[in-house]
């Protein structure tokens, strides 16, 4: 890419977001319809749209990229964990299932692809919002208005970054489902003039897009939860980082792939 040229999403970045967007009309198809959930081993939901849009996907990206391992949500959660390398995708095909089932709109489908435990490329769909997150290392964070039906241009996004936070005070991201008294505590140490509550990896986004300042998180995650949000505010100016200020890596195989606690920041 010429230095001349406008920033883009890469080809293989707009084929990971055509994926993704074909995964959300499928989800938005249940949506309408209604669906019911049942629980897992873990006692968090999932549904039938969790189900059918992770097998799009998986089917889709062994098409694009069969070199590549996957580790998705619902296979995991099925007990069926693929070996992997140092480069491999991240696949939440319905994050924020508490959200699809309360019918708020907050939930994403998310991609990521990591590299050396380093999230280097994610999109971020959330469809029932109309928005579209792309973060690409070394290419820079986009949105994309997305629309009912209608597969978006991806060639066409625009680029977002994300802010640094104002003196008079930051705009704090919370989780809609999950806020509690520890990250309370830790907001308390900084001057907050406001909350923003939402759901899903758009929290991620939010602080990309420059509409947030901070989302620190003291309850359990996923790496699938987080990886495509990371790699959108990552790309996008802000970071990512353990409550202790180390790095917050991806292909944690032997602790299940869960996350220790993190703080998400936009621009220094």
């Amino acid at each position: 890419m010429k230095s001349s040229e406008p920033a883009r999403p890469s080809l293989f970045a707009r084929e990971l977001a055509q994926i993704a967007w074909h995964a959300g009309e499928i989800i938005l198809a249940h949506y309408a319809a209604g669906v019911q959930a049942r629980r897992k081993t873990d006692h968090s939901p999932v549904t039938a749209a969790d189900e059918e849009a992770e097998e799009f996907i998986l089917a889709r990206l062994a098409k694009l990229a069969p070199e590549i391992a996957v580790i998705a949500e619902e296979e995991v959660a099925a007990g069926h964990v693929r070996e992997i390398g140092a480069r491999f995708f991240l696949v939440d095909p319905l994050d924020g299932t508490k959200e699809f089932l309360s019918r708020n709109g907050e939930f994403t489908v998310n991609i990521a692809e990591i590299d050396n435990g380093v999230p280097v490329r994610g999109v971020v769909y959330a469809p029932a919002k109309n928005r579209f997150f792309i973060g690409e290392k070394d290419r820079g964070a986009f949105e994309i208005a997305t629309e009912l039906g209608v597969l978006p241009d991806f060639a066409a996004a625009k680029a977002i970054h994300a802010r640094r936070a104002a003196e008079d005070g930051m705009v704090a991201v919370a989780s809609r489902s999950h806020r509690d008294s520890k990250t309370e505590e830790y907001l308390n140490h900084y001057r907050v003039k406001d909350f923003i509550t939402a759901g899903s990896s758009l929290k991620f986004c939010l602080v990309a897009a420059g509409e947030a300042d901070i989302y620190p998180r003291h309850g359990p995650t996923m790496e699938w939860d987080t990886a495509a949000g990371h790699a959108v505010l990552a790309a996008a100016g802000g970071s990512v980082a353990r409550l202790d200020g180390t790095p917050f890596l991806y292909g944690k195989k032997d602790d299940k792939f869960t996350n220790p606690f993190f703080v998400a920041r936009g621009a220094a």
